[in-house]
This record gives structure tokens, sequence and C-alpha cells, in this order.
């Protein structure tokens, strides 16, 4: 458990680095922002919270096409289902890639996942992740951003790591469960940033947030036909 939190954790500093802004997730930072990470698949840009501009992954954007486009989409409406319908205590919402595919946005409420101020999972939460593993091992062509957040008490020094941590130990026990590593492309905290709500104290900013996008593997599926067989 220990490795597995370690190598997590190690993926989100590396995805970190240079990241100034949401919108670089899934997308080549720019020079100005500390030098190019390279062109990571399947930066998500439609929430009310998060800007625009995150380039597309040329990979992916190029091969998407109108009829690959609305295979992913019914795929996605499945997965939307299937995460509702096993995971009680998470908001589940569809929202759009860096490709403009269709993607599933979970939203764990960090107070019942964790106790204030901890990074560690509470049993009943762990409950809630073995049943959202289930639906990611089920389905090994989706790619998965794990982010964590805070509201804005106790200052960046104590939001920053601590948003971190609960992003990693969410991502380290889905891998317990047995979901593969190498479905995690972003693994990042982002303290009190993009806020729901616009407060100092405010519970709703308190959260992790997982997104489910179309890797490359499920847009070669789509080509082929072979996406839901």
């Amino acid at each position: 458990m220990k490795n597995l939190k370690v190598a997590v954790a190690g993926m989100s500093l590396l995805l970190l680095v240079g990241c100034q802004t949401n919108t670089q997730t899934g997308a080549a930072v720019g020079a100005g922002a500390g030098g190019a990470l390279g062109a990571l698949i399947g930066g998500l840009l439609n929430n009310s919270h998060r800007g625009t501009g995150a380039l597309v992954g040329a990979a992916i954007g190029a091969a998407v096409g109108g009829g690959v486009g609305t295979a992913i989409g019914n795929h996605m409406d499945k997965v939307k289902k299937e995460v509702e319908q096993n995971v009680t205590n998470a908001k589940v919402d569809e929202v759009t890639d860096a490709n403009g595919l269709k993607a599933v946005k979970v939203t764990f409420d960090s107070g019942l996942q964790f106790d204030l101020g901890k990074s560690t999972l509470r049993a009943a939460s762990k409950k809630d992740l073995q049943k959202f593993a289930q639906v990611l091992k089920k389905d090994n062509t989706l790619d998965v951003d794990i982010q964590g957040y805070t509201d804005a008490t106790g200052g960046d020094k104590i939001n920053q790591p601590l948003s971190e941590q609960r992003a990693a130990t969410v991502g380290a026990y889905l891998i317990q469960q047995g979901v593969s590593r190498s479905q995690f492309k972003n693994v990042a905290g982002y303290g009190s940033q993009n806020p729901i709500v616009n407060a100092t104290v405010a519970p709703q900013n308190r959260r992790v947030e997982v997104y489910l996008y179309a890797s490359k593997q499920m847009v070669k599926d789509a080509q082929n036909g072979k996406l839901d067989d």
C-alpha cells in the first residue's frame, strides 16, 4: 500500500510541475508556465469554474469524427448510468473533454470521504470507492483524472498539500482495488482553487472530483466499430 501511495503521489507531483490552471490538465503546458510536460490526453474544459484553452491531444483530436464521437457519447452515457447506480454518495455529471467528446465527472464530497483536515479514508468511503473501482475495472479504455480540493480555511500551506494527499489517497485506493495504474493520467491537488461557492468556509468546496474520459484505445475501438462489442 505504501508503494502504491508513493507511485500515485509521484505521478501527481510530476503532472503538477509548471501547472497553474486546470485548463492545463491533459494539455501541453506552455513555456511561460514552466515548460512543456508533453501532450497528455484529455483535459476537461466545460466546468463552470474552469477556463478554456487546453490544447487538444493530437493523437486523438485528429482521429475523432462525427460517428466516432456519437459512439463514444453513447458509451459514456452507459458509464454515467452505471456510476449513478453503483455509487450513492457522489454527484455524477456529463461534461466535455478537450477533444469535444462526452465525458463523466464524479464529485465525492470530501466531508463524506475524510475527517476534517485529514487525508485518511473513512470506512464508509472505502465502500463507495470499492463500487466505483468495479466500474473502472470493467472498462479499461476509460482514462481517469483525480482532482482534490479544499475550502479557503487554513491557508495554502495547509490546503495545497492536503488536497494533494486526498487526491493521491483516492487514486492509491482505487489501484489497490485492482484499477490499472495506466488509466490514471492526472492525480493532483488544487487547494482552494476553482471554488464552487465563493466563501472562505464552504463545505461544498471540500471535494474530490474524478473525471472519466475517452482514451486513445476507446477512440480506436469506436473507429473500428468495436466499442460496445
